[in-house]
């Protein structure tokens, strides 16, 4: 699907206006226009992004065909960003990671993503009911953009740490061997956040500082803005990664005194019954039959080898458990 909204530079807008139009939209001066490719085959998107806008095909490749880490290439007459519009389902530890490619000229931006993005979709929103986005050129929906993925990381990361705290609750009230798996989901996605965010930040950190031709001078103290909140995400992220290494610390560590506790009680309970163990043993021997006279089963060399084995055996034990580190 290919939607687009063009500013004239008076007080309306159009929608989707037809493909041949917009060579002649973006050679207004006083136009902006913003095209949304959304899941739309890399033939088709590809002949309009080469043909109507004159990327070059190396930045078309890179949106069409491959995936990267969040980046942003100057070609002059344009910029190609890669963005990350991130999301996660509490509970069930899903995390998605959207890749958002953006072409951002002096009077354009070309959006290109596979799936639908929630994230874009607002801002797109937000554009059709407020001009003004559109008079200060497109570099401030870029930075619109920016800060409504940015905000959606925060969103993220509040939801993380409350699971984080539900899961410590877990934890002392009533661990149980799935919890594990919930731990070692959420550290993946702590870990997959920092991933993202990291690169994200050094992008928004040469929107802010770099001299690109597309990009004014005012506009650039919006983008440090987003980039000091993605700064303050990352050690965020980096606090909330320890806190589920924490986590599954404290959960080893309550499973092991759980394990301990219940060797305790086996072992008072094997204790108990071992005197009454031998006793029944002991008198269970074929030496005290009633019909046999004790000065007999007294003589048998067996009988004695037993007596023999049984005040030695323990000691032999004992010794060997001494030997070994265990006392």
């Amino acid at each position: 699907m290919i939607r687009s909204i063009y500013f004239s530079g008076i007080d309306e807008l159009q929608f989707d206006i037809p493909l041949d139009q917009y060579a002649q939209a973006i050679q207004n001066p006083q136009g902006i226009l913003w095209v949304d490719f959304v899941g739309e085959e890399p033939e088709q998107a590809e002949e309009v992004l080469l043909k109507t806008f004159g990327f070059h095909p190396l930045a078309v490749d890179d949106a069409l065909r491959e995936t990267h880490v969040p980046k942003v290439d100057d070609w002059d007459t344009y910029l190609y960003i890669v963005l990350k519009d991130i999301h996660f389902q509490r509970g069930e530890g899903d995390f998605d990671a959207l890749e958002l490619d953006v072409f951002m000229g002096h009077n354009y931006i070309v959006t290109h993503h596979d799936l639908p993005s929630t994230t874009l979709n607002q801002v797109w929103e937000a554009c059709q009911r407020d001009l003004r986005q559109f008079r200060h050129g497109a570099d401030r929906i870029l930075y619109r953009l920016t800060d409504e993925i940015t905000t959606n990381y925060m969103s993220i990361i509040e939801e993380l740490d409350e699971e984080i705290d539900s899961v410590e609750d877990t934890v002392f009230s009533k661990p149980t061997p799935q919890m594990v798996q919930r731990i070692f989901t959420l550290k993946r996605v702590t870990l997959h956040l920092r991933r993202v965010i990291s690169p994200l930040r050094e992008v928004l950190n040469k929107l802010a500082r770099d001299d690109f031709a597309v990009i004014d001078d005012r506009e650039r103290v919006y983008f440090r803005d987003v980039y000091d909140h993605l700064v303050r995400l990352h050690d965020i992220a980096e606090s909330l990664r320890d806190l589920v290494g924490g986590v599954l610390d404290t959960y080893l560590s309550v499973i092991n005194n759980r394990m301990n506790e219940i060797m305790k009680t086996l072992t008072i309970i094997t204790t108990l019954f071992m005197p009454l163990s031998f006793i029944a043993g002991f008198f269970g021997m074929n030496f005290f039959l009633p019909e046999v006279p004790i000065s007999t089963w007294m003589e048998m060399p067996v009988f004695t080898f037993v007596i023999i084995l049984f005040l030695v055996l323990p000691v032999v034990m004992f010794s060997w458990i001494r030997r070994r580190g265990w006392m």
